[in-house]
């Protein structure tokens, strides 16, 4: 009964499995400065590479029982316990170690809030927004991370935020949605 993240490394084979409640979604890809606007680049000061954006999806992931993943786009998620959803940047032409910062907004406190690997992760007074810092290598230039459902989990919508060197690069609103009404 608590709310679960987990970074998942996605394999080269893509299966389709069960059903899924979705909708196509774009993720808005924010302007920080005029820096960025004229260049399309954010930099980050731990490493002076510069960082595009050159797609941002937000969806659902179903992991089949050897481990492999399939990531479905979409901005609609079934409240269903175990289900995962997430985000997943693909920076252009970048590897290496990238820093970024996640804002989950939710309409209203779940149950319970926790993290699997005890990372640098805080929760607001309220209950409602969490913060999760993490750094990871951007596999293929690819970073991304995934939510469990967990029973205590609400409803409604959603705000995702990511933020790589205190710039936003990403912003994903979607809606968790119950079959029963």
């Amino acid at each position: 009964m608590r709310i679960v993240t987990a970074t998942i490394r996605l394999t080269s084979s893509w299966l389709i499995s069960g059903v899924i409640v979705s909708q196509p979604i774009s993720a808005t890809l924010p302007v920080a400065n005029d820096t960025m606007a004229s260049s399309g680049s954010i930099s980050q000061s731990s490493n002076p590479k510069l960082i595009t954006v050159s797609k941002a999806e937000f969806g659902v992931l179903r992991v089949d029982s050897n481990g492999r993943g399939n990531f479905t786009p979409t901005n609609r998620i079934l409240l269903s316990q175990g289900g995962k959803y997430g985000w997943r940047i693909q920076l252009k032409d970048y590897t290496g170690e990238v820093t970024w910062r996640e804002v989950l907004r939710l309409p209203k406190r779940p149950e319970t809030w926790a993290t699997d690997d005890g990372e640098n992760f805080s929760v607001s007074a309220d209950g409602v927004e969490s913060v999760t810092k993490r750094t990871q290598m951007a596999s293929d230039g690819v970073i991304e991370n995934f939510w469990t459902i967990t029973p205590g989990d609400p409803g409604g919508k959603h705000k995702i935020q990511v933020y790589v060197d205190e710039r936003l690069i990403a912003s994903f609103e979607f809606e968790v949605i119950s079959l029963r009404r």
